[in-house]
């Protein structure tokens, strides 16, 4: 191949020709990893858990086929996020992947406020869906419901009132 090639038909002769180049099937596969789909992963129950964090809060959460009852901390979702934006927050993943009223859920949630608990809710949501049933996992990612949103308060610094609020100047 150290000459010049002059043509596509040239270029193919010389691949062609150099076989150091070209591998062979067997030794493709022998090197390619295997590709397993996804299995589902349940417990002895049929229950599949996930962890979901937002925040300070943390929620644990065990999705099986039901009837759509979410209960958190052994609460109606409708009676512990009492905010109706915050119970359209838990419904998105369902809504997203298509199975509203197919799971229900149970949460146990601590740390933070009412929002973060519901970002953390809906978090672990998302991702025992897609442990339970592992097709739905492509909708709830091009959502963005699998990955935690790192964003926390930032610290408070010294000398400052708040993280960067300073204290009122005054020249005399």
């Amino acid at each position: 191949m150290s000459d010049e090639i002059k043509s596509l038909d040239g270029l193919k002769d010389a691949v062609a020709a150099d076989t150091s180049v070209v591998a062979s099937d067997a030794d493709v596969q022998a090197y390619a990893e295997p590709v397993t789909p996804a299995e589902p992963v349940r417990d002895a129950l049929g229950r599949s858990y996930a962890t979901g964090k937002r925040k300070d809060a943390i929620a644990r959460v065990w999705v099986k086929p039901g009837t759509g009852k979410v209960i958190v901390n052994g609460k109606p979702m409708n009676e512990y996020f009492a905010r109706p934006v915050l119970q359209m927050l838990l419904a998105q993943p369902f809504s997203i992947a298509g199975v509203e009223g197919e799971f229900d859920v149970m949460a146990t949630v601590k740390g933070g406020g009412l929002s973060g608990q519901a970002g953390a809710v809906r978090h672990g949501v998302s991702k025992a869906l897609t442990l339970y049933e592992p097709s739905l996992r492509p909708a709830l990612k091009a959502a963005g419901f699998l990955t935690r949103d790192s964003r926390v308060v930032e610290r408070k610094k010294y000398g400052r009132r708040k993280a960067r609020r300073s204290f009122q100047f005054s020249k005399r």
